[in-house]
């Protein structure tokens, strides 16, 4: 018998970047990526909050490997803040491919966060910048509607997904990531690592089937 989780008014789901360049055919697509958005349209509705993110770069981002002479795609490069993956241009303000996902069917989302839209700095969590200091205001917006728990789905597992729940367990909400609600990339052992990150924050992997 699957021990079953049914949400709660003070339980919020965070669906992160499931955006057209993240899914097949995209500029920066995760492998599989697609796959996940009939399990996030289906946990959607045992939520009553859910926030949806956008990575939302301007054309010009710092963090795309076409603004740097002799650079190339995941190369990493020194940024003030630490360092710094180079990406092919994705999610650019306004195109297609910074859309959320065509088959993505969420009409009951209570906010839309978007990030990267600073020119200087990258993110990956949707609670902060890389810079690890700028706030999107995501923190906020939970405390202020009185969450405890939250649990994260989307992409990529090993980038934003990762980062936004170690994120939200360290601002000490508990934190479940739904495990096959999520899709890496897994540049040079990145999934393992995040893996191994989580476990040490007392994040919870968790299963869509264990939703009523």
């Amino acid at each position: 018998m699957i021990d079953r989780l049914a949400p709660t008014d003070s339980d919020a789901l965070l669906v992160v970047d499931v955006q057209n360049d993240f899914c097949a055919g995209g500029r920066l697509a995760v492998p599989r990526g697609e796959e996940i958005v009939p399990a996030v349209n289906r946990l959607a509705r045992s939520f009553s909050t859910i926030v949806l993110t956008q990575d939302w770069h301007p054309r010009d981002h710092r963090s795309f490997a076409s603004q740097h002479a002799g650079q190339k795609p995941y190369d990493v490069v020194a940024f003030p803040y630490g360092p710094q993956i180079l990406w092919p241009d994705h999610c650019v303000q306004g195109t297609e491919g910074a859309a959320f996902c065509r088959d993505l069917d969420i009409p009951g989302a209570t906010l839309v966060i978007r990030k990267g839209f600073r020119r200087e700095i990258d993110s990956y969590s949707t609670f902060f910048e890389n810079d690890r200091r700028t706030p999107t205001g995501l923190q906020g917006y939970l405390r202020e509607r009185g969450m405890r728990r939250v649990f994260v789905a989307g992409l990529a597992f090993d980038f934003c997904v990762g980062y936004s729940a170690l994120d939200a367990a360290r601002l000490g909400f508990e934190t479940c990531v739904i495990e096959d609600a999520c899709r890496a990339i897994d540049v040079d052992g990145s999934e393992a690592a995040t893996r191994k990150s989580l476990a040490e924050a007392g994040v919870a992997l968790v299963c869509v089937d264990r939703f009523g």
